[in-house]
């Protein structure tokens, strides 16, 4: 049987089977680096999921409403219906258009609008007389974000805007208590803040996972996994060289999409250690390559490769806390979450990032992530020398 680790065997030659050992495993993994670099289309893939796919992904899945088109019946047309339709202002609303009540229908069934408004006949005179007419709000549902912050802001417009029409006052009324609210962390509760950082998350969950399993199994499909196994060299150092070197290119990506990307061009602030995170990151990229391991011994072929990481990626980053809060989700989700690396790297990264935690708050995250990311390790290369002890048989 191949030994896990080979210098703890022979004592007396411990020195220099540990150089030969990280000796193997450097030239292996620069072995791996130039078969990344030769393949152009995985590089442009890399580039483009730590630049331009961070970028687009903060920006194009920000859940604020910005500029959502309205339209308004307006069957009154006194000033204070005019008043209430020039409420509704840029940047959260278009200038609303004025339509038909026989237009209306046909414009949402088409996505035109997102809000249709209808202001009744005599609305002012009824208002005035205090006999609270209804203002008819039409919604085009399909954009559920959107819909229910533009109802609630449709509706705190007009309601300051009719108390200030009949009272001269914005306010409603004054509460037994003065209640003030303070947002930490995101003051402007920005979207693309919290969407940057999780779409780098995802991006190294991703990219970490498909690099080493691919390159197990492209080892084993062109044939070049039983010449290395017939050179001086173990699982062992074989498992780690993919690690280590697949880990760089991604760990190279995620510095340049926080420090250029992230920090620079979507100007988010970092609260805490950046080097701390990183750190973290170092961890989470060898817990996720022994994942991808793991499936790479589970494969046969790039296509069953491919069907594992899609079983695999898509709970890691939807459960992990990273697109839906964890305690919104069943007790028996969060609990089976505890065995992935992911839902502690999404932990860590908020709590470093976000509102600058240290080593004294995060160190049982990291802990975590060791203990899991060995425990894959270390199935992974018992499935690894079975393998190679049938082939050898």
């Amino acid at each position: 049987a191949l030994p896990i680790f080979p210098w703890f065997c022979y004592p007396s030659k411990r020195n220099d089977t540990m150089k030969t050992t990280l000796s193997n495993i450097f030239r292996l993994g620069v072995k791996e680096l130039r078969s990344l670099w030769a393949d152009r289309v995985l590089l442009v893939l890399i580039v483009w999921a730590f630049t331009g796919g961070i970028y687009s992904a903060a920006i194009g899945v920000s859940q604020e409403l910005h500029h959502a088109p309205v339209a308004i019946v307006d069957e009154d047309g006194s000033p204070l219906s005019v008043r209430l339709g020039k409420a509704l202002t840029p940047p959260y609303f278009n200038p609303p258009q004025p339509v038909t009540l026989n237009q209306m229908d046909a414009a949402l069934d088409q996505g035109k609008y997102s809000f249709a408004i209808v202001i009744p006949p005599h609305f002012q005179r009824d208002f005035q007389a205090g006999n609270r007419p209804a203002i008819q709000l039409n919604i085009d549902a399909t954009i559920m974000s959107q819909s229910f912050i533009g109802a609630s802001y449709i509706q705190q417009i007009f309601a300051a805007e009719l108390n200030e029409y009949l009272t001269g006052q914005r306010d409603s009324g004054t509460l037994p208590i003065k209640l003030i609210s303070r947002v930490r962390f995101n003051p402007n509760l920005t979207g693309y803040w919290f969407g940057g950082v999780m779409e780098l998350i995802n991006s190294i969950n991703m990219l970490t996972i498909i690099l080493v399993g691919a390159a197990f199994i492209r080892e084993r499909e062109h044939g070049t996994l039983e010449h290395l196994l017939v050179m001086p060299l173990t699982p062992f150092e074989i498992m780690m060289a993919k690690i280590w070197a697949n880990s760089l290119a991604v760990l190279m990506g995620t510095v340049v999409a926080l420090t250029i990307v992230i920090q620079g061009i979507l100007a988010v602030p970092i609260a805490g250690s950046l080097l701390l995170f990183i750190g973290g990151a170092v961890i989470y990229l060898f817990s996720a390559a022994s994942i991808g391991i793991f499936l790479g011994t589970l494969a046969r072929s790039m296509p069953q490769l491919g069907l594992l990481i899609i079983l695999t990626i898509v709970p890691l980053q939807l459960l992990s806390g990273g697109v839906t809060p964890r305690e919104s989700m069943p007790e028996l989700v969060q609990n089976i979450m505890l065995a992935a690396p992911t839902t502690y790297f999404v932990r860590l990264a908020q709590a470093i990032l976000y509102r600058g935690a240290g080593i004294d708050v995060v160190w049982q995250d990291f802990m975590a992530m060791i203990g899991i990311g060995a425990l894959f390790f270390l199935v992974a290369l018992a499935r690894f020398r079975k393998a190679v002890t049938r082939t050898q048989l």
